[in-house]
């Protein structure tokens, strides 16, 4: 290739395009063309290799990423047919949710070739003996989080002290398997901003840190996390990116191994019960986002899983999204495909240093299960989710065939195998919960209520909007 075909064409600084710009605005503000995410962080009109100071440190992937479908295991007989019949289909990876501690999963792995297909495992339970894991390969994850645990519901499975025990001793149970896993997806479906869900996933992590700081474990397992993205395509391809610098910095701080595991999908923040097909729409860049930002592993969305129980067709199509986008779009090529974008790299930069502001004041606050115990983090947290459901509610930000372009034929009440809402369990809790919650389940329970169940149905109508 000749190194000097553009030759002829002058280099242009930052300082001359803003120049350019500013002159072309004949006498109009600059600052007017500058946005502002919700963390603060100013979005140009243009980004240029000036602003950059070098390459980004440990970005890039160690493997291509993977297909992933998630399956729960109620059933193992059932599970496993499934397991099966998905990875015939495209699927490289399965996660599988185990809800009773006498599962078997001899039967619930069988005829799994072990050896290619990497696999997710995650107990609704704590146990320091869980089956089935020990020396059988190095594509496993075991999804253990009682910090997680306690965030979600409020409690430990039994208390810090038991739990931490646990922890430690599955932690050395086997040398291959990886059994630490942060669940960050949390922070994100609550309402947090992207450097609040990368902070709060940092102190997260940092507490498991300083609990087996003198084990083996660190420099053998690699840590686990678990990621919801959300529609700002690159602001969600710069928040991967962010978490891989951010916990290399911390790994390092305990000899922990500097690698870890993404696991990414669409969050549920902005994913509706009313135009439900145009989820397929949003699943679709939030899979986007996680393949740029350098996922190791993307479990997608079925399209209806806010309402339907188990839906093999919108499962198959949550499964061919990523099939389309690995092989005929061909986002399976390339490890670090956003390496060298100036726009994503500097947003990656400002926002690993929002993220990192945000754990120091954690830290000096006592660390994260302190911060949890005295409602900070939950307070912060509502904060950010109030800011953005206003924005929703005022019509700022939009869902398309919710607060844009309803469509008044949709009737979804007798669609329902799921509760789609917000559930408020009235039990005893250590501390507040962190609650899910998706922005249009307000405007969604008026329709449900306003229904005419005289007027006809898509399904009445002949419409395909099933």
């Amino acid at each position: 290739m000749d190194q000097h075909l553009f030759d002829e064409f002058p280099w242009v600084s930052a300082k001359m395009w803003k120049q350019k710009i500013q002159f072309d605005l004949q006498g109009d503000d600059y600052n007017t063309l500058i946005g502002k995410t919700a963390e603060g962080i100013n979005i140009k009109p243009f980004y240029h290799a000036d602003d950059l100071p070098g390459p980004l440190p440990g970005i890039t992937p160690g493997q291509p990423w993977q297909i992933c479908q998630k399956i729960y295991a109620g059933n193992e007989k059932a599970a496993n047919k499934k397991a099966l019949r998905a990875l015939e289909n495209g699927a490289e990876s399965l996660w599988f949710v185990i809800p009773r501690e006498d599962t078997d999963i001899s039967l619930l792995l069988r005829d799994i070739d072990r050896e290619r297909t990497t696999l997710h495992l995650e107990p609704e339970f704590l146990s320091a003996s869980f089956p089935g894991i020990a020396g059988k390969g190095s594509g496993i994850y075991l999804h253990n989080d009682s910090i997680g645990r306690l965030a979600r519901s409020g409690n430990w499975y039994y208390n810090l002290g038991k739990d931490f025990e646990i922890l430690s001793a599955t932690a050395g149970h086997s040398e291959k398997a990886s059994l630490l896993s942060v669940d960050a997806a949390l922070y994100h479906n609550a309402g947090a901003t992207a450097a609040q869900q990368l902070a709060y996933a940092l102190a997260h992590a940092n507490e498991y840190l300083n609990t087996l700081q003198h084990s083996d474990a660190l420099k053998t397992h690699q840590f686990l996390f678990r990621v919801a993205l959300g529609p700002d395509y690159f602001l969600e391809i710069a928040k991967l990116r962010a978490w891989r610098i951010l916990w290399k910095t911390l790994a390092s701080e305990y000899n922990a191994r500097a690698d870890c595991h993404i696991l990414a999908f669409p969050g549920t923040r902005n994913k509706t019960l009313y135009d439900y097909n145009v989820n397929m729409l949003r699943t679709t860049t939030e899979c986007m986002s996680a393949v740029l930002g350098g996922a190791d592993t993307i479990c997608n969305l079925p399209y209806d899983s806010i309402y339907h129980k188990d839906n093999e067709f919108a499962e198959r199509i949550a499964r061919n999204q990523l099939l389309i986008l690995k092989h005929e779009s061909y986002m399976g090529e390339v490890l670090n495909p956003a390496d060298g974008t100036y726009y994503i790299e500097e947003l990656t930069l400002q926002l690993a240093g929002k993220a990192l502001d945000i754990f120091k004041q954690i830290e000096a606050g006592g660390g994260f299960l302190k911060q949890l115990k005295d409602h900070v983090i939950q307070k912060k947290i509502r904060e950010s989710a109030a800011e953005e459901q206003k924005a929703f509610d005022e019509g700022r930000k939009i869902l398309v065939g919710t607060n844009k372009y309803p469509n008044p034929d949709d009737r979804m009440k007798d669609e329902l195998e799921l509760f789609p809402f917000t559930k408020t369990n009235r039990r005893k809790t250590l501390i507040a919960p962190v609650a899910e919650r998706r922005l249009s389940e307000k405007t969604e329970q008026e329709r449900l209520q306003t229904e005419n169940p005289a007027s006809p149905s898509p399904q009445q109508t002949g419409s395909d909007r099933s």
